[in-house]
């Protein structure tokens, strides 16, 4: 269990025709930071993609992952490497309950972000340390919802409740006030190492951690093509699935399309290839 006694965060039951994603302003910001490179160390979980798993490409950072490393691990300490845009809430919490589970020491190195649902998996470390230029995010619950107005009002008070468990979280790590933590979420907060610990969300300044060096010109053309047609993408409404089905669609990912009746939401999207070609062409100029 926690090193700190840190409460088990409140779990939900997935709601049909939603999906959870980073907003979309986040992403596009996180399309021009450079990519964090896996060291290889042992008895160390590094989490450099979104939270949860994009069916079309493989990758995202799940649950089932996660605890699998852990079952390697053992009763080891482990050190958490964070950089992520954050993604699906309900995968960051049960990786969050995974790691507030975990018998030995939990450290958590914020090596670039820890933004949205991976803000939530950093307040499971025993201790956080974030590294110079580095970042925590914090928001209200975000998500897309395809439904009638019944559904929609529905998702509307679930969204209450997402809210205040994410609240339970931070509180427990942090020892804020509620008020003080919503005030935080409502207004998308970003925070520098030092915001971050004077209001308990890290615990270290370590200048030992170098946050993903580079810039856009010398990162993997694909990779940031993808990143940056993405973030379009989310800006102009479309859920992380159904992006990833229109990039699959265009032969941005090698990855074979996975059936949309698996998802109503990508189903019922109405997902107009042709536009977004267009879209992506004007992004192009």
């Amino acid at each position: 269990m926690s090193l700190r006694n840190l409460p088990e965060a409140k779990t939900f039951q997935r709601p049909k025709n939603f999906q959870f994603d980073a907003p979309s302003d986040v992403l596009a910001r996180w399309a021009e930071t450079p990519f964090a490179a896996d060291d290889g160390e042992e008895n160390t979980i590094s989490m450099y993609d979104f939270i949860g798993e994009d069916f079309w490409t493989g990758g995202g950072v799940t649950a089932n992952r996660i605890r699998a490393a852990l079952q390697k691990i053992g009763k080891n300490d482990v050190v958490v490497k964070l950089n992520s845009p954050g993604g699906d809430m309900f995968e960051g919490i049960a990786i969050y309950n995974l790691l507030r589970e975990h018998p030995a020491k939990v450290t958590v190195k914020v090596m670039g972000w820890a933004a949205s649902a991976a803000s939530i998996i950093a307040m499971a470390g025993d201790e956080i340390k974030m590294g110079l230029g580095t970042f925590m995010m914090v928001h209200n619950a975000w998500g897309m919802v395809i439904g009638n107005k019944h559904e929609m009002r529905e998702v509307a008070a679930m969204f209450d409740g997402f809210d205040s468990a994410i609240v339970d979280i931070y509180e427990a790590r942090t020892g804020m006030n509620r008020k003080g933590i919503e005030a935080l979420m409502d207004a998308e907060t970003f925070m520098g190492p030092t915001e971050a610990i004077d209001r308990g969300f890290a615990d270290v300044l370590d200048e030992g951690i170098e946050p993903p060096s580079g810039d856009a010109k010398n990162m993997d053309r694909a990779l940031m093509a993808r990143r940056q047609t993405e973030a379009a993408l989310a800006r102009a409404g479309f859920s992380r699935e159904v992006r990833s089905e229109m990039l699959s669609e265009m032969g941005v990912t090698s990855a074979a399309p996975r059936d949309a009746s698996r998802n109503p939401a990508a189903r019922d999207a109405g997902v107009d290839i042709a536009a977004i070609q267009r879209l992506i062409e004007t992004i192009k100029t």
